[in-house]
């Protein structure tokens, strides 16, 4: 690893961790924003709790580091949790060697050339969210198999490798700016290519390289709204706490969620899950049981498919053909964009392009029927207000 990045990353971690500290050492709502013109009060409520080694830590960190770098998973503001509720629903683009494959999970590629779609078009993607009435788009940036979808510098087997040989993620980047859309992100946690792994089960750890590919994606993209870290095949040997830490260094403001495994971060994702309070750990889907006890997320999330249940090819990612006709209905979508915004939820529908980098028609009709649902009846759900 670069020796600069090293020490940053070190920085970083150790002011995330200490205030993460901070806020849970002092009672909730007793410690403010660790600027200067609270720092008397912070200094009465530091010596009440016997805390005065990590008050005089924290001064010295104030004087030497950026302020937006002094957050933690636990201090995100009731603002920026009504800036994401407001987003509303969004699409989950899924597009990698599993589209091409049709089969869910894809090990075993050695040829790029699978990937090999006849286009990209991220405008028709980002133009379809848009009359959609979607907030942001959510990209799978890399799956279990580690192709990754951008043009990373940690690995060779990458899309500008490919015979598309194009940053896909740089141009949905730009398309999202373009039309207002909000970006988040999908990441597998694992990677087959890793040592120690077994191709289709487990990865194996290889924390230096998820923490590089990381550190492309949370500051050479601009913003991102949340990262949706998937663990099926593992964390890759960075625990779901460090994977925080390191992320809300980079990018306080970005939520962190998991979709199972140990639970950490501020975002509650719901794999095949549906509305729900945030107090309802059903609505949570496949992580429901992963997430008993844990009081940390500030939102809630729940994803599931466009494709409705069918035989053979995959299902979050682009089917067969033969399955060009299949999509659920106009009226599921709405009432769930619904359940939503009652409950101040995320709504994040997947939606696979094709062989041709393209939403199928299908999809196309059905999301804008959406958005004329929504449209008539925005009268009715207000802006939720911080």
């Amino acid at each position: 690893m670069n020796l600069t990045h090293e020490r940053e990353d070190l920085r970083r971690l150790q002011q995330a961790r200490l205030a993460r500290l901070c806020t849970r050492v002092i009672p909730h709502g007793k410690l403010e924003t660790p600027t200067m013109p609270n720092l008397v009060r912070n200094w009465v409520n530091f010596t009440r709790w016997g805390v005065m080694p990590a008050f005089v830590i924290l001064l010295v960190r104030l004087a030497s580091a950026p302020a937006q770098l002094i957050h933690s998973p636990m201090s995100a503001s009731d603002a920026r949790v009504k800036e994401l509720q407001n987003l509303r629903w969004g699409m989950f683009i899924c597009w990698s060697f599993s589209t091409f494959s049709g089969k869910e999970w894809t090990p075993g590629v050695t040829n790029l050339a699978l990937f090999n779609p006849t286009g990209c078009d991220t405008e028709q993607w980002v133009e379809t969210a848009k009359d959609a009435g979607m907030g942001y788009i959510l990209f799978l940036t890399k799956h279990h198999d580690g192709f990754c979808l951008w043009d990373t510098k940690t690995t060779d087997r990458k899309v500008t490798k490919s015979p598309l040989g194009r940053d896909v993620l740089a141009e949905l980047k730009r398309s999202c700016a373009r039309h207002g859309i909000k970006l988040a992100l999908y990441f597998s946690e694992g990677d087959w290519t890793w040592a120690g792994s077994v191709p289709g089960g487990k990865s194996g750890p290889n924390p230096e390289v998820k923490k590089a590919q990381l550190r492309e994606l949370l500051t050479e993209y601009g913003p991102i709204e949340y990262i949706w870290f998937d663990h099926a095949v593992g964390d890759g040997g960075l625990s779901h706490t460090e994977t925080t830490d390191f992320c809300k260094a980079l990018q306080p403001d970005c939520f962190i969620g998991f979709n199972h495994g140990p639970p950490a971060g501020d975002i509650r994702l719901g794999e095949l899950g549906h509305p729900s309070p945030l107090t309802d750990e059903t609505g949570a889907g496949f992580n429901a049981d992963h997430i008993k006890g844990y009081t940390g997320h500030r939102l809630a999330e729940f994803t599931y498919p466009i494709l409705p249940k069918h035989e053979g090819g995959a299902m979050w990612f682009y089917s067969l053909p033969k399955h060009d006709q299949l999509c659920l209905p106009a009226q599921k979508l709405y009432a769930d964009y619904l359940g939503a915004v009652k409950y101040g939820n995320l709504f994040s529908l997947d939606v696979g392009p094709d062989y041709a980098g393209k939403l199928r028609a299908i999809d196309v009709e059905t999301l804008r029927e959406v958005g004329d649902l929504i449209r008539l009846g925005h009268s009715t759900l207000p802006a939720i207000k911080p």
